[in-house]
């Protein structure tokens, strides 16, 4: 089993950057694969953000959001982040983290196994 928690989300001005974290817990976690982003806004459906292979550090990106999102890991922590830059009030949503243990998983599919509760990131024009 994989616990996810995450962390970070606020209210902020258009053109602002914050940074989003996702810590990781449970047994499962040292068989990660890969953790992902996704955000959903009101009425909208999850779309994908980015991903990052757990070993080896490969990392896939929306290409709408390409150049204004970087996805990292801190795998000694257990912990991944989201640092997005220069917001727009199009960038509102709830933001999730999400893993999975299967080799192999398409990143940007949003049939991750393990999901964190979301957190409200709201930018005001």
């Amino acid at each position: 089993q994989v616990h996810l928690v995450d962390s970070g989300g606020g209210l902020v001005q258009a053109g602002d950057s914050l940074r989003l974290s996702c810590v990781a817990s449970g047994g499962g976690t040292v068989y990660t694969s890969v953790m992902g982003w996704f955000r959903q806004a009101p009425g909208k459906q999850r779309d994908f953000v980015a991903a990052i292979t757990w070993n080896g550090g490969i990392t896939h990106y929306a290409d709408s959001l390409k150049g204004r999102v970087t996805i990292s890991s801190d795998n000694a922590k257990n912990t991944l982040y989201l640092e997005m830059s220069s917001m727009k009030p199009e960038d509102t949503a709830v933001y999730y983290c999400a893993a999975d243990l299967r080799w192999g998983k398409l990143p940007s599919h949003n049939d991750y196994t393990y999901w964190g509760q979301g957190t409200q990131v709201t930018v005001s024009s």
